[in-house]
């Protein structure tokens, strides 16, 4: 039995450099799982510099030079941010405010509807019990209204706090684009010169990180812009709302997307009734998912289709039960560091 755990013990955890990258692994978690909220606009920015950093890649391939391409691309990047805080939130904020202003007429509309349904339908599902689904959607109405009234109310450190995220993150973005080589070496100055399974699975980590920040930008875009443009045309209520919540569900895969289904068909439904705009509704939107799926994860996302769905849901669980938001965004590339991790290790020991 002891010869079994030795003979595993010396097979598995006798290289040093495998030992020494466990221990930053832990160092690094732990400091998120901790000071997660404080480094928040640091990981915004490090986010946002690999999304940079891919346009002055494609525009170097263009014989443009860095010093050139670099404040191209931050001044393309600062006219996104601004456009984005003062033009895109005060719409999308709006139309949610509008939306909550219309849940109790979208509460007795959905009342209306239930004392219309034929009588068959109770018999697979009671009216006691769809009433009582009624009643709760009414009293989660109210709940965020008065969310709402006491956010407005008492945001005023929010506010502080979102002002200095968007003071700091493009000034963070900006010396993360043109420091980077001097940042990365004065990181790897603190690791031994000898490091051939850190520098394995770092080079494969960094690309997947690009590659994985960089096509869910992408998938965001095209997803949210289809899906505003799709309900805008066939005259969905709150399309600019649906249209970002739709592009957001992108950031968490199975699950977002289930999850933002159930308010676009509700409002649907609820606008237009048993009539074939809603059944336009629903092809179009699912036309949308499916393109999503069958075309543009493939070719964004070739390696997280080689992660298994059941490995995917379990990552966004626990890593997003661990880091919140920050670990729904980044679960697969996780996930993806797990298996780059798992298939190294017998190489990286043995050699």
């Amino acid at each position: 039995m002891f010869d079994v755990v030795r003979s595993w013990i010396d097979t598995h955890l006798s290289d040093e450099e495998a030992l020494l990258f466990v221990a930053i692994l832990i160092a690094f978690f732990a400091i998120i799982i901790t000071m997660g909220a404080i480094l928040a606009p640091l990981l915004t920015g490090i986010v946002l510099a690999y999304i940079m950093q891919g346009i002055i890649t494609v525009l170097s391939r263009f014989q443009i030079p860095r010093w050139l391409a670099l404040p191209v691309t931050f001044l393309l990047f600062l006219g996104g941010f601004i456009g984005f805080l003062f033009f895109i939130i005060p719409l999308v904020w709006r139309q949610l405010q509008s939306l909550v202003d219309g849940l109790p007429a979208m509460i007795a509309s959905a009342q209306e509807v239930l004392d219309g349904l034929p009588d068959e339908l109770f018999g697979i599902i009671p009216e006691q019990q769809v009433r009582i689904w009624i009643e709760m959607m009414g009293s989660e109405a109210t709940g965020i209204t008065q969310w709402l009234v006491s956010f407005s109310l008492s945001s005023l450190p929010v506010l502080v706090a979102v002002l200095v995220y968007v003071l700091l993150v493009p000034i963070l973005v900006l010396f993360l684009l043109k420091d980077k080589e001097d940042i990365i070496s004065w990181c790897l100055s603190f690791l031994p010169q000898e490091r051939p399974l850190i520098n394995k699975i770092g080079r494969e980590m960094n690309q997947q990180m690009a590659n994985y920040i960089r096509g869910k930008f992408i998938e965001f875009l095209i997803v949210g812009i289809a899906s505003y443009l799709f309900f805008a045309l066939i005259g969905l209520n709150y399309p600019i709302l649906l249209g970002f919540l739709v592009g957001l569900s992108v950031i968490v895969p199975y699950v977002g997307m289930i999850a933002v289904t159930i308010p676009v068909v509700i409002i649907a439904y609820l606008q237009f009734g048993w009539t074939s705009e809603f059944f336009y509704v629903l092809l179009g939107y699912g036309i949308i998912q499916g393109v999503d799926g069958l075309v543009l994860v493939p070719l964004l996302f070739s390696e997280a289709n080689n992660l298994h769905p059941i490995a995917i849901i379990t990552s966004v669980l626990v890593f997003g039960s661990w880091w919140g938001l920050w670990g729904v965004f980044f679960a697969i590339p996780l996930a993806t560091l797990v298996k780059a991790i798992i298939n190294a290790w017998p190489s990286g020991v043995s050699e």
